[in-house]
């Protein structure tokens, strides 16, 4: 009688199929083994299969293989919102294909490091950049002088509305 294991990590797992399948065993008998023996833990039978492919190939080593370096770099982070700044509408897969990086990576960079949300189907920081602040800062100044030169005939002509509807 087999007693179910409560816990095996995922290379265990692999090395059993490994083991298993240098034995000769299928991998539908492998996966029904494994089935029995690591219950609802146990790899999908997909997995079973892919591994039992990639050892077939030749691959002995049920490490992952290593991954390329992180994309998530500050010449990334530069490269991706120089992008951006030339154009507002590009979406994340043309980032991502402009600067090969991952389509993960170059939404991790847009939405948590440079910290961007699209409006409007363009890209706009959550929080104001120094830059617009200042641009922000020298309209108010501009609007001062000119109701300090015009007076009450400024005010008369001046639109308001919401700035989300305003396209530059």
């Amino acid at each position: 009688m087999t007693v179910p294991l409560k816990r095996c990590t995922k290379q265990e797992q692999q090395s059993v199929v490994r083991f298993l399948f240098i034995e000769g065993v299928k991998p539908i008998e492998i996966h029904r083994r494994m089935k029995i023996q690591y219950a609802d833990r146990r790899m999908s039978r997909t997995q079973v299969y892919e591994w039992t492919e990639k050892f077939k190939t030749g691959i002995t080593s049920v490490e992952d293989s290593p991954r390329p370096g992180p994309a998530v770099t500050e010449d990334n982070i530069a490269a991706v919102k120089n992008v951006i700044r030339k154009n507002w509408r590009v979406t994340v897969k043309e980032v991502a294909s402009l600067l090969d990086i991952s389509v993960g990576s170059a939404h991790h960079i847009i939405h948590d490091e440079l910290k961007f949300r699209k409006v409007c189907a363009r890209w706009v920081p959550k929080r104001l950049t120094p830059e617009m602040k200042e641009r922000r800062v020298d309209a108010c100044k501009e609007l001062l002088r000119r109701y300090e030169a015009e007076g009450e005939a400024f005010l008369q002509r001046i639109v308001t509305g919401d700035e989300s509807w305003v396209h530059f």
